[in-house]
């Protein structure tokens, strides 16, 4: 694990913060965690159930002054959508061809000084058996960290927990996974799958 000291919160609260903070506020939400002071991480946001997630998440974002990308098919970057996408940080990824989703993901981080990327593993807003592990590989291969970050409806609350780096033995790391999202529920708990991983995913 490693301990969470510098956030990235400035001193002054910028005017978007601000804003964020108070509409979040006044939405019934309030922010947990802290966001680790590193130029490139990858952040695990679970669990997925509705596209409300993404408004709230972004809100939370920017309530605590970081940009964050997250990944879209290439095919929804057309005029004038595309510009609004890269704009709010999204990413686009080909699909459709070989190109491993993994190399291209840890390439764009091997080729970004700063790049804070949100992934949602479950893959879908519908009940799911398993999550995707992609995002393990692309941090260990990109020797990045995954910070966990949650969305509970219930409780109204948004934040992080912990930080790590991979280990390499996935079915070890993902105790950790387990245990911190244990007990976090989502809008629709009926598309909430189990946390767990596919059984032919196999180690490094």
């Amino acid at each position: 694990m490693i301990p969470l000291e510098n956030l990235y919160y400035p001193h002054k609260k910028t005017f978007s913060q601000n804003c964020s903070s108070k509409l979040l506020a006044l939405l019934g939400w309030s922010i947990d965690g802290q966001i680790p002071n590193l130029p490139k991480f990858l952040v695990v946001g679970a669990p997925h159930t509705s596209n409300w997630d993404f408004l709230y998440f972004f809100l939370f974002t920017k309530a605590v002054g970081i940009d964050m990308g997250f990944i879209c098919k290439d095919d929804l970057f057309w005029w004038p959508l595309g510009i609004i996408l890269k704009k709010l940080g999204g990413i686009p990824v080909n699909r459709r061809t070989r190109t491993n989703f993994v190399d291209q993901i840890a390439d764009a981080f091997n080729r970004s000084s700063q790049l804070i990327l949100l992934i949602t593993p479950e893959g879908t807003r519908r009940k799911s058996a398993y999550w995707k592990s992609g995002f393990y590989y692309i941090a260990h291969k990109a020797n990045i960290p995954i910070l966990l970050g949650y969305i509970d409806y219930p409780n109204k609350r948004l934040g992080t927990g912990s930080l790590f780096y991979t280990s390499g033995n996935i079915h070890e790391d993902f105790k950790i996974i387990q245990k911190f999202y244990a007990g976090k529920t989502g809008k629709f708990p009926q598309n909430q799958g189990p946390i767990q991983l596919n059984p032919t995913v196999g180690p490094i």
